[in-house]
């Protein structure tokens, strides 16, 4: 295979609360196995298991992903973060691609608290930061709620859920919001990945 047709592993590591977080990420895969030759793997990062850390060492990409609880996210991700100190000490996430989502129940919510966070994360590891790549949405006059990105967040994809919804329901907005960052990490991460292999050859 060329480095072009050769697979790109994409990884999400993400921690779902009451349901909405995991149809982001589920978003999030669908939007990157759009692009061609990408393979994705889902990884629950409250019962990870040492096949599943395996997979994140061997992939390309991880996007992160978790609610938004007291302005960060949830002790379950923050766990697996802690747990993460042993490929920091190895760097075996060294120049691997990285992005994240996350949802609240507000609209703003401290969401950009936990977006923070994980591009800290990424950053101790060693990671590449992805940003969301959206103009902001639902700003003006003759904006809308269906504008993708209509919360207007830079770092990731962000979504707002009622607080006593329980059916696990996000906004179409989001949700496309969310497809858009996979789409747009699988993207990078392949050209990314054919450029290293174009330069070894």
């Amino acid at each position: 295979m060329s480095a072009l047709t050769d697979p790109v592993h994409l990884a999400i590591a993400c921690h779902g609360g009451r349901g909405h977080t995991a149809r982001l990420g589920e978003a999030v895969r669908a939007g990157a196995s759009r692009v061609p030759h990408t393979e994705v793997t889902t990884v629950r990062v409250d019962r990870i298991t040492d096949q599943e850390w395996q997979r994140l060492d061997d992939a390309h990409a991880i996007v992160f992903g978790a609610p938004t609880y007291m302005g960060t996210a949830s002790s379950a991700f923050h766990t697996f973060a802690e747990a993460s100190a042993r490929r920091w000490l190895s760097r075996r996430w060294q120049d691997k691609l990285a992005a994240g989502f996350t949802n609240s129940g507000s609209m703003a919510g401290d969401k950009a608290g936990t977006l923070g966070y994980f591009a800290t994360l990424a950053a101790q590891h060693g990671m590449l930061w992805v940003s969301l790549g959206l103009a902001p949405g639902w700003n003006s006059s003759s904006g809308s709620e269906f504008d993708p990105n209509r919360l207007g967040f830079y770092q990731g994809a962000a979504a707002q859920s009622p607080v006593d919804d329980r059916s696990g329901t996000v906004h179409t907005s989001d949700l496309a919001t969310a497809e858009h960052l996979g789409q747009r990490v699988a993207e990078l991460t392949r050209t990314v990945v054919a450029g290293r292999r174009a330069l070894e050859s």
